[in-house]
């Protein structure tokens, strides 16, 4: 699916591809959870095709319901420790561990993040810009609890 920069959709048409980009996301912890043969990874990347699920059907809900505009706390963008730029970006494969599955999925969600803050710059200033924000931030947080995971199980410090 391709974004072009500094293009601003529709209100319905932006939601029509971020329920589309939740969709690829969910696709790909799919077929991951399918070939990994490792238990832990297996639960790690179920819990992230959960959460774009969940993603999916919100967006869905603002298309039949409109925008939440009550929604501030969901607006802010959460600090992450970018730990995208450190992991080594790959197919996941059949042998993949607890660690290799969070790897991949802190990737997909870092993709999920630069897609939305594509959007927020195509659509400054546009009524449905304080959408892309609230799903930025919830982006935000969902690659902020990955990493505290990654960091807390795997970082050599801990």
């Amino acid at each position: 699916m391709g974004l072009e920069e500094g293009v601003c959709y529709t209100y319905e048409a932006a939601l029509e591809k971020a329920i589309e980009m939740e969709e690829e996301g969910f696709r790909s912890y799919l077929h991951a959870i399918r070939i990994v043969n490792d238990r832990a990874a297996k639960l790690i990347l179920r819990d992230a095709a959960a959460d774009e699920l969940q993603h999916k059907q919100q967006l869905e809900l603002a298309l039949l319901d409109g925008y939440n505009k009550n929604s501030a706390e969901m607006v802010k963008e959460v600090p992450t420790m970018n730990l995208d730029y450190v992991l080594e970006q790959k197919e996941i494969s059949p042998k993949a561990d607890g660690r290799q599955a969070l790897a991949y999925a802190i990737h997909l969600e870092k993709g999920a993040i630069d897609f939305y803050q594509r959007l927020m710059k195509g659509c400054e200033g546009a009524p449905m810009a304080p959408v892309f924000k609230r799903l930025l931030g919830d982006e935000t947080r969902h690659l902020k609890t990955l990493e505290d995971l990654y960091e807390c199980h795997f970082m050599t410090e801990n």
